[in-house]
């Protein structure tokens, strides 16, 4: 039997294998609730495994007899990408949905990976570009759906060509909405090539409004001790059911897009209510950053070498 969430049908994912970054809390959380909920096995790699152990806790309370387990991943490191890949590629067993949701937002300075990547796009963009391609083995074993999460700050600034690594003049918003953007490129163009390739896989992209989640709140470890003004004003217009939306629906554009039976490779998913802020899923406009196949092309490129991976040339 079906499982069904708040706003649409889940399919019955018993026997599917998912993957799920950014899955200990908030969105992340959520969506793995609901896909253990749905009769998948679920996966989550995590940076905090204390973290994670209390996720698998709260999941389980939900949905008791849930597969949950919890693997380490730092998606800040490619070594730390690498290694979590080879014990999932020895395992051999193929991987039906990968959720690439993970990120991290503003850190008021500029801040580095482990390879020496601004954090932001190293994190939300290359590390997710270096799990699927590590991967791409077991995705393709499993005919998956890579559903890959950006943000409505996709939808402003730009890709700074000229400084992909913001080493002459940080903005934090600006190279937030840098990486995101990067990010749904890539999960169009993957999507593009599978299909003239013939990987097998289908690839689509969402959003998920406006919700009081963690990423605006007090996140010591990127340098922010106070939760921002933001994150207090979203609060308050979340809770008043102003426009914006909750952790809750903010969930649905991602489970949509990664499970519905209606969701498409290469569409764009987010929320339908008023300027996309809140309310039920619903396939969207590309933004406009994300129209040019040669901006896909051109980062698909860059993020290989930065990521220092390879995907299939056929």
């Amino acid at each position: 039997m079906p499982r069904t969430s708040s706003d649409f049908t889940l399919p019955d994912l018993s026997g599917k294998r998912a993957v799920v970054t950014g899955g200990s809390d908030g969105i992340g959380l959520g969506i793995s609730a609901r896909l253990a909920a749905a009769g998948a096995e679920v996966l989550l790699p995590v940076r905090n495994p204390a973290k994670g152990r209390a996720a698998v806790e709260r999941i389980k309370q939900a949905a008791p007899g849930a597969n949950v387990t919890v693997h380490p991943l730092d998606l800040s490191s490619l070594d730390s990408v690498a290694v979590l890949s080879e014990i999932l590629l020895s395992e051999g067993r193929p991987i039906h949905l990968l959720v690439n949701n993970a990120g991290v937002m503003t850190p008021p300075q500029r801040q580095t990976t482990a390879d020496g990547i601004e954090l932001q796009f190293g994190t939300n963009h290359l590390g997710h570009v270096a799990l699927t391609a590590r991967l791409l083995p077991l995705l393709r074993a499993g005919h998956a759906r890579v559903t890959s999460q950006i943000s409505i700050s996709a939808n402003s600034n730009a890709i700074n060509w000229q400084d992909l690594n913001w080493e002459n003049s940080y903005k934090g918003g600006a190279a937030y909405s840098q990486s995101k953007i990067a990010l749904g490129l890539f999960g169009l163009e993957l999507d593009r090539r599978s299909r003239s390739g013939n990987w097998g896989i289908t690839s689509n992209i969402s959003h998920p409004g406006v919700a009081p989640t963690s990423l605006l709140a007090a996140r010591p470890e990127i340098g922010r001790a106070k939760d921002t003004v933001g994150v207090k004003i979203i609060r308050l217009l979340s809770a008043r059911g102003i426009l914006l939306g909750t952790v809750e629906t903010a969930q649905l554009p991602a489970l949509y897009a990664a499970t519905s039976p209606n969701a498409r490779g290469g569409d764009f998913y987010g929320p339908s209510g008023p300027g996309h802020l809140g309310g039920p899923p619903a396939e969207q406009k590309l933004f406009s950053r994300l129209r040019s196949e040669d901006d896909a092309r051109r980062i698909w490129a860059i993020s290989e070498e930065l990521a220092k991976v390879s995907f299939p040339t056929a």
